[in-house]
């Protein structure tokens, strides 16, 4: 039995204020609100991490060699739990010299606190519904088959989408959650390939924005590291860029 009750908790995440430093956006988002009093983490000089428990994935931020440190020892003292990471660019390759890494997949966790400028299009915007989800796995595979969320996640609070003048689908988007705590996150938005350059993208995130922002303080999203037409659009919006992460499994530890 693994002995979890004498793993570091949750007052080590924030004895180095790393929470209210660039890069630590994660911190501060995620793991800082709420605190739970259960919650396993580690803490070294220059980073720390927290266990997502039902996942098996350790989230870190700090330092890259010192997060490695703290994901390594996370695999070490939880091996039959720990299977997957996130951390700051550059602890993919320090800890695959100590454990197998696979699915590397590099992303920019980007967040804003501000609403951005009104689109002319966002009145095309309309919410959906349980009754829509049918439709929108259907665009989803199509238009955006890697999409992170799909219809019927329970992390899900709204679903939207622009419709075409015959009233088909042309453009999609969720609002999610962090799971560790709630926090709001943009999430598979798609549009369909032959409308796209219409700026149905920029009006559907941009209204996205604007309603996390209003009901929450704030909005999160993920972006994949080499999606040049996204980095554009987010940073239009006023989507902060200085949380570079990677995310990958560990096998066989």
């Amino acid at each position: 039995m693994q002995a979890t009750t004498l793993l570091p908790r949750n007052p080590d995440l924030f004895t180095q204020g790393l929470e209210r430093q660039s890069g630590a956006a994660l911190l501060r988002f995620g793991a800082a609100r709420p605190r739970p009093a259960g919650r396993i983490n580690w803490s070294g000089d220059g980073a720390v991490a927290w266990l997502d428990e039902p996942r098996g994935h350790v989230w870190s931020v700090g330092e890259p060699a010192a997060a490695a440190g703290l994901v390594l020892r996370a695999a070490h003292q939880l091996p039959d739990t720990v299977r997957e990471f996130t951390g700051p660019r550059g602890v993919e390759e320090l800890l695959g010299r100590h454990l197998p890494v696979t699915d590397r997949i590099p992303w920019v966790f980007r967040w804003t606190l501000d609403e951005p400028p009104v689109h002319p299009a966002e009145g095309r915007v309309v919410m959906l519904d349980g009754t829509h989800h049918d439709e929108l796995l259907a665009f989803l595979n199509v238009h955006s088959p890697d999409h992170s969320t799909g219809p019927g996640s329970a992390d899900v609070s709204l679903w939207v989408g622009i419709r075409g003048a015959d009233g088909r689908l042309v453009a999609c988007g969720a609002l999610s959650s962090l799971r560790d705590n709630g926090a709001p996150l943009m999430a598979s938005v798609a549009t369909d390939a032959a409308e796209r350059g219409q700026g149905l993208g920029a009006a559907l995130t941009s209204w996205l924005t604007r309603y996390a922002v209003r009901r929450h303080g704030f909005c999160t999203l993920w972006q994949l590291a080499d999606n040049a037409p996204a980095e554009r659009l987010y940073t239009r919006l006023g989507y902060h860029n200085e949380d570079p992460c990677v995310a990958a499994r560990l096998i066989g530890h």
